[in-house]
């Protein structure tokens, strides 16, 4: 009987010190966990964050854009959230915006490292690498693009002469309903594809469309809740099934797709004679090698990174705003209508538009910056890092702290625009009719990371739009309403829609 008392009695006794153990283990680990989840001193405010998830599920990632825009109603215009284990800062506002990205943009000029990225991609190219190697790739990616005449007249005849191709394929549904998606991304690739590759692709090449069609994939798993999940919990999700596992074999396929179209260029390269960008790299890695340069960045995969880089940049945005352009006309009739008179008034139908049109026509350009503005196809632009601490907004930033410029603040911002929510062209004309510049148009962000590709875009905006005002007519299918309420991605894009395009009699 004492023995089985003593047993017992060390029975309790054992369970008492699991027990204990294990209340001491919770209490360490809440404790642990609230401090982790503590904002330092002087950090912005922000929503109370959750343990393990942070605020990650207090967003909806369909519309995580306007919900940060109205959080900063609540918490300021710096404030912070915690995405997974890791701080962010949300910048919002014309004045926060600029401190951030250009005032104080030295130390908010790099990229923080996203796992979706890394382990998927190599660190190479010009988007998301930071340093040394970010400035050597950007400085020769600008410097080549202008050569081949981005900016100039000489680029004017590629994008007029794709505008031909284009329209005939429109011309050919003969006024029937028609998805404009891929036809429009085909003809704005074709021009980054003549600048990178020295040529342009027949619209029904099956290489082309493959490209194309990948480069759409990847930009809708990138901008999905999966890689979102996948950059805040990357050893879990590399673990568990979903369409981020599928990001690695679209973007293999197209990188390889960048490297075969390297090694043809090598097998006719003339160094003296550079046709595209693909040339003036290879000769620029001839040229760093005789000279025995340190810390070269310049080699083929990092080519090959960079040819995918401007690819994929040069071939969304732009198809994007377009279809978004497009779309507002048929809810627009008479914006369209107006647009039209102006074109025949100062162009007419015997010649196609040109850049020199471009002051002529200010109601035209003032519609396609509200196209720009209402579109915000890139809402929260793209992450930054602080390189060390920083102050904004009158908060403590530490070094390695994520910043998220949010576009949308300033894009919709009701103290900068007078209707805000409202299509009016009017935001960029004065009272004599006059285009006019605004400083919280910033949908290429600010800064030292401004779009590779503004001045690319904003040629291929006006000469595209003005070319498809003044040959067609467009409208939705009868009984149809222009849906304008975006399909999130990477990038603000309208749902897919067809139209109904007819050919202008003037």
């Amino acid at each position: 009987m004492d023995r089985l008392s003593g047993v017992s009695v060390s029975s309790v006794w054992l369970w008492l010190d699991s027990c204990s153990l294990l209340i001491f283990t919770l209490v360490f680990l809440v404790m642990a966990e609230y401090l982790r989840n503590r904002r330092p001193s002087n950090f912005p405010p922000g929503p109370t964050a959750f343990p393990l998830v942070g605020n990650i599920f207090s967003l909806d990632f369909n519309n995580a854009f306007r919900g940060m825009t109205k959080l900063a109603e609540t918490y300021g215009n710096v404030y912070s959230l915690k995405m997974g284990n890791s701080w962010a800062v949300v910048l919002n506002g014309l004045n926060a915006l600029q401190e951030g990205l250009v005032t104080k943009g030295d130390i908010l000029v790099d990229r923080p490292i996203l796992p979706i990225h890394t382990d998927v991609l190599p660190e190479l190219g010009i988007i998301f690498t930071n340093g040394h190697l970010w400035k050597q790739q950007r400085r020769f990616a600008l410097f080549t693009l202008k050569y081949f005449g981005v900016g100039k007249k000489s680029l004017e005849s590629s994008i007029q002469d794709e505008f031909i191709f284009m329209s005939k394929e429109i011309a050919n549904h003969k006024g029937k309903p028609f998805n404009p998606h891929f036809i429009i991304n085909k003809a704005v690739s074709n021009i980054i594809c003549s600048l990178i590759f020295g040529h342009r692709f027949e619209y029904t090449d099956p290489k082309f469309l493959r490209m194309v069609n990948l480069i759409d994939k990847g930009t809708q798993i990138e901008g999905s809740i999966w890689a979102q999940l996948y950059n805040a919990f990357p050893m879990l999700m590399k673990r568990l099934p979903g369409p981020h596992h599928t990001l690695r074999k679209t973007y293999c396929e197209l990188i390889e797709m960048m490297k075969i179209e390297v090694d043809q260029h090598k097998k006719d390269w003339d160094p003296s004679q550079p046709r595209d960008f693909i040339d003036c790299y290879l000769s620029e890695i001839q040229r760093t090698k005789k000279d025995d340069e340190v810390d070269v960045s310049f080699h083929e995969d990092n080519l090959v990174m960079c040819s995918f880089d401007l690819f994929g940049a040069g071939t969304e945005t732009t198809s994007t705003t377009l279809r978004w352009a497009l779309l507002y006309m048929t809810k627009y009739p008479e914006i369209q209508e107006k647009v039209q008179a102006e074109i025949d008034r100062v162009i007419g139908q015997s010649r196609q538009p040109s850049m020199e049109d471009r002051v002529n026509l200010p109601y035209t350009d003032a519609v396609i910056h509200e196209v720009q503005r209402m579109g915000n196809i890139v809402p929260l632009s793209l992450p930054h890092i602080t390189s060390r601490g920083v102050q904004l907004g009158g908060y403590t930033i530490p070094k390695g702290v994520t910043i998220i410029p949010n576009l949308t603040s300033v894009l919709f911002d009701k103290d900068e625009w007078e209707t805000p929510y409202t299509f009016n062209p009017g935001h960029f004309l004065n009272e004599e009719g006059k285009f006019v510049k605004r400083a919280a148009f910033m949908p290429f962000s600010a800064g030292k990371r401004v779009c590779l590709g503004e001045n690319l875009a904003r040629m291929e905006l006006f000469l595209f739009y003005t070319s498809f005002m003044q040959r067609f007519s467009f409208s939705m299918p009868p009984g149809v309403e222009p849906v304008l309420k975006p399909r999130v991605s990477v990038t603000l894009s309208p749902n897919e829609y067809e139209i109904c395009a007819t050919l202008r009699e003037v």
